[in-house]
């Protein structure tokens, strides 16, 4: 079976159980697409602010500096200097992290070890602070300590494997 038949198949269930069951599956779609609008504008505020905050980082120059501070210790361990910017702009921003990844693969290649310990970091970790940010606020969470002490966790945590197993095959 074709995977182009696949959402037909599953939009076509749906509609036979809502029938089977009697219920009015059009209303309820309709009511399911007006939560979404809604749920999108009440989204606008969190993502103009964090989008504002990251343009700020970035244009400042504050967070290639921050890096800069960073590059020595974290060079000494073995991190490159040149995933750093990535690795502090990652958590924020994936727009901003992409572009990064993308300059890094531009500057030395695809093949580069810097450019896959770049791409490896940009698969393995995630927006934690855009995440929390958005779809906390969207929902009405106001504590999100714990929840931004894991996520930055796992970031860190996909930030050290890359290095480790990009090391390790590049060896």
């Amino acid at each position: 079976m074709s995977a182009a038949w696949l959402i037909p198949l599953i939009v076509s269930g749906i509609l036979l159980l809502a029938l089977k069951k009697r219920l009015p599956a059009y209303e309820l779609f309709v009511e399911g697409a007006k939560e979404g609008v809604d749920l999108s504008f009440r989204l606008i505020p969190f993502i103009v602010g964090m989008s504002v905050a990251i343009a700020v980082l970035r244009e400042s120059g504050a967070l290639f500096a921050f890096g800069s501070m960073l590059s020595p210790i974290l060079s000494f361990i073995g991190v490159p200097e040149e995933v750093v910017p990535l690795a502090l702009m990652r958590p924020i921003s994936g727009s901003g992290a992409l572009a990064i990844t993308a300059d890094l693969n531009k500057t030395y290649g695809p093949d580069s070890f810097i450019a896959t310990v770049a791409s490896v970091m940009q698969g393995s970790t995630d927006t934690t602070l855009y995440v929390l940010t958005v779809y906390f606020g969207a929902v009405g969470i106001k504590k999100m300590g714990h929840a931004l002490k894991v996520g930055l966790l796992a970031d860190l945590s996909g930030m050290i494997a890359a290095i480790i197993i990009v090391s390790y095959l590049f060896t």
